[in-house]
C-alpha cells in the first residue's frame, strides 16, 4: 500500500497515540480525517476535523457520509476505566464493550461500504498485548480487547473478498494520558506510530510492535501455564 495515495480517518486522533498515527500519515501524504467528540480539541495542521463518537450510532453513520473517500479505517478511540470484572461498576465494564467492541464494530459496518466503492482498502484496529494476558486488575479492559481481536479475526475473513484488509496492532504500554497512573515501562507513542504505518505499508494483517508483545504472542503457545505461572504454585 501506497500510504501517500491513501484517505485515512483515525478516531480518538485529537491526542495520545491517535494523535501520532495522523501526524505519521500526514507527513507520508496521506489525506487524514481526524475524528474526536470534540473536533475542536484536534491541533493537526492539514487534516480535517470531524465530530465522532463512536458509541454513538448516528454519529458514526454522520461521519461515514462526511468521509466518503475513505481507504484506510484506522480504530484507535479507547477507554480504559480499571474496572475489575468482579467488583467494578457494571456501567464502567459496559463503556469498556461499548467502545471497544460494539463502538468498533460499529465504524467497521458503517466504514466496509465506504471503503468498498472506493476500490478496497485496510482497516485498522488498535489493539493490545492485553488481549493476549490479562492482569488481574482492569479485567474490563483486557476482556473487551480479547474481544475486540476475536472480531478482528472473524472480520478478516468476512471483508477479503470485499477487497478489505483487516490488520490489528498489539502493542504494549504506550506514554500517552491514559497510562499516566501506570509505571510500568513504556514505549514512545511516536515511534510506535512509525511501526504501525511501516507494517499497513507493507501489506501485514498483524503488526506486533514491541518485544512484550512479541514475548506474550510466543507466550500463547504454552497455554495456562506460560502465561500465568503463578497459578501453578
Amino acid at each position: 500500500m501506497d500510504i501517500s495515495k491513501q484517505v485515512v480517518l483515525i478516531s480518538g486522533a485529537n491526542r495520545g497515540f491517535g494523535k501520532q498515527l495522523a501526524l505519521e500519515l500526514l507527513a507520508r501524504g496521506a489525506k487524514v480525517y481526524a475524528g474526536a467528540r470534540n473536533p475542536e480539541s484536534i491541533d493537526l495542521p492539514g487534516a480535517i476535523p470531524i465530530k465522532l463518537d463512536i458509541t454513538k450510532p448516528d454519529s458514526v453513520k454522520s461521519a461515514s457520509e462526511t468521509a466518503k473517500d475513505v481507504t484506510l479505517l484506522i480504530n484507535n478511540a479507547g477507554t480504559s476505566t480499571g474496572a475489575s470484572l468482579l467488583t467494578g461498576s457494571l456501567d464502567d465494564i459496559q463503556l469498556e464493550f461499548d467502545t471497544h467492541v460494539f463502538g468498533t464494530l460499529t465504524m467497521i459496518r458503517s466504514f466496509t461500504p465506504v471503503i468498498e466503492k472506493n476500490g478496497g482498502g485496510t482497516i485498522l484496529n488498535i489493539l493490545s498485548v492485553l488481549s493476549w494476558l490479562n492482569v488481574g486488575s482492569g479485567g474490563a479492559y483486557s476482556t473487551a480487547k480479547a474481544a475486540a481481536w476475536g472480531m478482528t479475526n472473524a472480520l478478516r475473513l468476512e471483508l477479503a473478498p470485499m477487497n478489505i484488509k483487516v490488520t490489528g496492532l498489539h502493542v504494549a504500554f504506550m506514554d500517552t494520558d491514559m497510562t499516566a497512573g501506570n509505571n510500568s515501562p513504556k514505549s514512545d507513542p511516536k515511534d510506535i506510530a512509525k511501526i504501525t504505518i511501516d507494517g499497513i505499508e507493507s501489506d501485514l494483517y498483524e503488526i506486533i510492535a514491541d518485544e512484550l508483545s512479541q514475548k506474550i504472542q510466543q507466550g500463547l503457545a504454552g497455554g495456562v501455564s506460560a502465561l500465568y505461572p503463578q497459578l501453578q504454585k
